[in-house]
């Protein structure tokens, strides 16, 4: 019996084929407007995606500290970061995980578990080949994101066209990508390689900030490697820390080894997020 070839099958193929070129193609996009525009009109069209931190990597937390063992549906119930990502997963009614995490894959990775893939929310999902993802409830998909978060991954939320178009399903409207990303192999590590236009439609989360203590700082330039956003530069005394391109990821004080690098988290704004992810993705 031959076995049936989706073109998605094809797709994972030329991405773990092609995937060591992604930071010199990205960085096409700030060589000239043309290449821009081909490259947001290609892959980014329509976009908007959050860097959610990792719950570990939040060392002070502005606002109420209440149990955590609650059905989180309403803004008022946020208290930290991933519990955003939990509200609108509990909002979803058709939820897959990716058996494998693509980047990760593609680069043979040994330093983060492969098998921790995104999360996809939205009717699109329903056009996924179940080859490589399996149904989940909400209730699951918690857990899934639960056990990223203790392995050390950050969070990317949002509409991603390049989503749609490896897994060849449409609408990408009706889909919801939730990428649980290390900092060595994921691919928006092409961050700061993109033009601004691509930039402007990557967004810090509200309340996010970061800060360096220069009484712990031993300039050891971990913060700097793990950044996704370049925002990190060291001198012989501390990290500094650029906030004006710093996009909240939280990786480097995730990574810091002596608590010198700080994420800050104040609950503001959060009603705001949820409507841009709304006015995104119908989930």
């Amino acid at each position: 019996m031959r076995r049936r070839i989706r073109l998605i099958d094809i797709n994972i193929a030329i991405v773990k084929r092609i995937f060591h070129l992604r930071f010199m193609v990205a960085g096409w996009s700030r060589k000239s407007k043309i290449m821009d525009k081909i490259i947001k009109k290609t892959v980014f069209e329509h976009d908007g995606t959050y860097f959610v931190p990792n719950n570990d990597s939040v060392k002070n937390i502005s606002s109420q500290t209440i149990d955590m063992n609650y059905y989180i549906s309403k803004p008022d119930m946020i208290v930290v970061p991933s519990d955003i990502i939990k509200s609108v997963i509990n909002q979803a009614k058709d939820i897959v995980i990716m058996k494998k995490c693509l980047c990760r894959n593609s680069t043979e990775c040994t330093d983060y578990p492969r098998d921790l893939g995104c999360i996809f929310l939205g009717k699109t999902t329903r056009k996924i080949s179940r080859k490589h993802c399996v149904e989940a409830t909400p209730e699951e998909a918690i857990q899934h994101l639960e056990k990223c978060e203790e392995a050390g991954l950050i969070h990317i939320m949002g509409r991603n066209k390049m989503d749609s178009i490896w897994m060849n399903v449409r609408p990408n409207e009706e889909l919801l990508t939730i990428c649980n990303c290390c900092p060595c192999c994921c691919l928006w590590r092409v961050y700061p390689n993109l033009s601004d236009t691509i930039q402007n439609d990557f967004y810090k989360l509200p309340g996010v900030s970061v800060s360096c203590d220069e009484d712990k700082c031993i300039t050891c330039g971990k913060c700097k490697e793990v950044c996704f956003a370049d925002a990190i530069t060291i001198d012989k005394n501390t990290a500094k820390i650029k906030e004006d391109i710093c996009i909240g990821c939280g990786s480097c004080s995730l990574h810091c080894t002596t608590g010198a690098m700080k994420l800050n988290y104040e609950k503001e704004d959060v009603e705001s997020v949820f409507e841009k992810i709304n006015s995104l993705v119908k989930i």
